[in-house]
């Protein structure tokens, strides 16, 4: 069936449109529903397939996240009949489950040719990745929860919701655009080290014959992840964990032999050179050993780093944990001998508990008695200035390892490494514009799903601010995007921006009409591809 243009037309009775057009586009160029079409195919007496469906349920998360039994709701507002050919009452949440459940068996081969798909069709870079995972808390017991798909646990969750189950998402993001070629769930209470080859292998299979640089945190580094990069021969840099380079160490390195780094952080880009962080860096190498002695020894590059933001921020918590603990510890020596401290024992618990609860151990020295006299507890305290100055020694210092070779210099480590911020904010993203807050679902399986439903939706969001940032270089800033004036294109801006466009339903004879894009939202368009008047 042959289905007619939309056009420019007046205002007038509307439906929101927002992003929809260029969700739409960039679902087309990345064959999200035809790949889960191929891979879960449906009678052809179906209303949709499960392909539109998940790509209606994409479409949602980028323009006004909804929980899926209101998804309906959304679809007869939003202009999703019009733009996907999908009729608001097919996205009822049977339907929606229906197709999640299928897509479910399928899922690791979709994700993976999406993400080889974004690579060859966006010509992203995959020469250095980051990795990095987060966790998602659930509303539910999910008692009975479906053995081949990922189990919710408690855990340690972002969110610092340890009431609430949670499942657990690996993002890898190309430092190019920040693009999240790829994903995995997992279960609740999953450890981050185990999950690290299992990804390295799936990277290397997206990047084909390429090799790329490995980007991580702290928990990329442990004997057995190491030596299977090494043995795949994948680069990697990571921050060495304080179980592998002490505070000893660290207090060790001289400022002064470290030399300055040229490298200005995004968030200072806007600061005078005074206010911007500053770095230093310096080399030697260290040896990992396994647990076996057939193991054989891994020899890295180490790379320590100065920071002065680090510097700064470790200094002014240092300054705030003493003054709470001083706090506490004078409240205490005013009450020794009333109601709540009648005795040395009651006194002695009270201080492990400031010991404990402000992490002053290593300074605080306490003398505690009992006044022969009155028979009242006494109570001494001071904090060891040598302790305290120990402990400054290692302030803004941390160790990086890495494989690379000796034709990449110290600071290009540091600054490869830098990049892991790409992930942070990806993470973020789903956190705010996609909006990922505790989810309830009928299982497991349907869980699985709409973690892949969600990171698709963030992949489009990535891949929309960079196709406008690379249109507009070496401007870098758009005009009138933020409060009428130029902002550098995030997509936050980007969607937020879009979200104003309106249609107006098609009525009797006459078609669709969309009325006339505003300046700003019009070049957007222009510089993303999309033409709105056009179906799919």
């Amino acid at each position: 069936m042959t289905r007619r243009r939309i056009r420019y037309g007046e205002p007038g009775v509307e439906k929101a449109l927002g992003a929809l057009p260029v969700i739409a586009e960039f679902c087309r160029r990345l064959d999200i529903g035809g790949m889960v079409d191929r891979a879960c195919p449906v009678r052809d007496i179906a209303y949709a397939t499960h392909g539109q469906v998940i790509e209606a349920l994409v479409a949602n998360r980028l323009t006004s996240p909804t929980p899926l039994v209101h998804v309906e709701d959304w679809a007869r507002d939003w202009a999703i009949q019009e733009v996907f050919d999908l009729a608001p009452n097919v996205l009822n949440d049977d339907r929606i489950g229906r197709a999640l459940d299928a897509v479910a068996p399928e899922l690791a081969g979709i994700v993976g040719s999406i993400g080889a798909r974004a690579i060859a069709e966006f010509g992203i870079d995959v020469a250095r990745i980051h990795w990095d995972m987060t966790s998602i808390s659930l509303y539910g017991a999910y008692r009975s929860a479906e053995a081949d798909y990922i189990e919710p646990r408690f855990g340690h969750p972002k969110d610092r919701r340890p009431d609430l189950l949670q499942v657990q998402a690996g993002l890898a993001v190309s430092a190019d655009g920040g693009i999240p070629i790829w994903h995995r769930a997992y279960d609740g209470g999953a450890g981050e080290i185990a999950q690290v080859v299992p990804a390295m292998e799936a990277l290397a299979t997206l990047a084909q014959e390429r090799r790329f640089l490995m980007v991580g945190d702290s928990k990329l580094v442990s004997y057995p992840n190491l030596r299977a990069m090494i043995e795949a021969q994948v680069t990697f840099i990571a921050p060495a964990s304080k179980s592998y380079v002490g505070a000893e160490v660290l207090a060790a390195c001289d400022f002064n032999a470290a030399l300055p780094v040229d490298y200005v952080a995004e968030r200072d880009a806007n600061k005078s050179a005074e206010e911007r962080g500053s770095y230093r860096v310096s080399e030697d190498t260290m040896v990992i050993a396994g647990k076996k002695k057939s193991d054989p020894d891994l020899c890295l590059r180490r790379v320590f780093v100065w920071s002065s933001a680090r510097a700064g921020a470790a200094a002014k918590a240092r300054e705030k944990k003493l003054a709470r603990a001083r706090s506490d510890l004078e409240r205490l020596g005013r009450g020794l001998g009333g109601r709540y401290y009648p005795s040395q024992k009651e006194v002695v618990e009270r201080i492990a508990v400031i010991t404990r609860e402000h992490r002053v151990k290593a300074s605080l020295i306490t003398i505690v008695g009992t006044d022969p006299v009155t028979a009242k507890p006494i109570l001494e305290w001071h904090f060891d200035e040598a302790a305290l100055e120990r402990e400054a020694s290692t302030d803004g210092w941390y160790a990086l390892l890495t494989n690379l070779g000796p034709e990449v210099s110290t600071a290009d480590v540091l600054r490869n490494y830098k990049g892991q911020e790409a992930a942070e904010r990806r993470y973020s993203n789903l956190k705010g514009p996609i909006a990922v807050a505790p989810m309830f679902l009928k299982n497991n399986r349907r869980i699985e799903v709409l973690i892949s439903v969600i990171c698709l939706a963030l992949l489009i969001f990535s891949l929309v601010e960079r196709a406008v940032r690379l249109a507009l270089s070496p401007e870098v800033k758009l005009a009138g995007l933020w409060a009428g004036r130029p902002a550098k294109p995030t997509g936050r801006l980007i969607f937020i921006a879009l979200s104003r466009l309106r249609l107006i339903p098609a009525s009797g004879t006459n078609p669709a009409e969309i009325p006339r894009p505003p300046p700003l939202q019009a070049h957007i368009l222009d510089l993303l591809g999309v033409d709105p008047r056009r179906p799919r």
